[in-house]
């Protein structure tokens, strides 16, 4: 699937349709082995290789499955961070302590979310990172994500910016959802790779 043209510019909620609809077929077997085939190529990057602390989130519904990629990464004895939704759609974090220290919270209209129940660390916690692992739902080749649309993720982007903090940036995707392009605004920030269930695709650190 490619996207590009100026009229690509401006539809970013038609193209999040496409790769949802495209996500929503995917089988629950499909699933369950893209995420430890994902959980391996990921545990493969030099980034999360040297890392002491690593911002994630744990997927929901058919994303690309997060859980055992946390789980390897905190037997590892790093220090993996959570992400819990504030009602501004900003980011607090918490510390994940396995799979028994998640909760399930509803956020109103929004989808329910995977977060950690323990402390909450502050929207700073992020700085912190070495390794921010992103959601979306495509990267193109320039490194640049097409998110969900909620701004939650620009917030932390913008953050990191703000502090002088530079993380390596990687977003967790479907091998399909590296595409020609996806339309790009001025506060969208590249990442520097993208991680597969097939394998990594690197992209050049401005």
């Amino acid at each position: 699937m490619e996207h590009g043209g100026p009229e690509a510019e401006s539809d970013k909620p038609t193209l999040r349709r496409d790769f949802l609809g495209v996500r929503n077929r995917l089988t629950t077997d499909v699933v369950r082995e893209a995420a430890d085939a994902l959980a391996g190529h990921a545990l493969e990057l030099p980034e999360l290789a040297g890392a002491q602390t690593v911002a994630a989130y744990v997927s929901v519904g058919n994303e690309p499955g997060t859980l055992p990629l946390l789980n390897a990464l905190l037997a590892r004895g790093v220090r993996v961070l959570l992400p819990v939704l504030l009602p501004d759609n900003d980011l607090d974090w918490g510390a994940y302590a396995g799979e028994d220290s998640l909760t399930l919270v509803r956020h109103g209209g929004k989808m329910a979310l995977f977060e950690p129940s323990g402390e909450r660390l502050g929207p700073d916690a992020v700085l912190r990172a070495d390794v921010v692992l992103l959601p979306g739902l495509a990267v193109d080749a320039r490194g640049m994500r097409l998110g969900r649309g909620g701004g939650s993720y620009d917030r932390v982007l913008a953050r990191l910016e703000r502090a002088g903090a530079r993380p390596a940036l990687v977003v967790l995707l479907y091998g399909t959802e590296i595409v020609g392009h996806v339309p790009a605004e001025a506060h969208d920030r590249p990442v520097q790779a993208a991680v597969t269930p097939s394998g990594t695709r690197r992209f050049a650190r401005p």
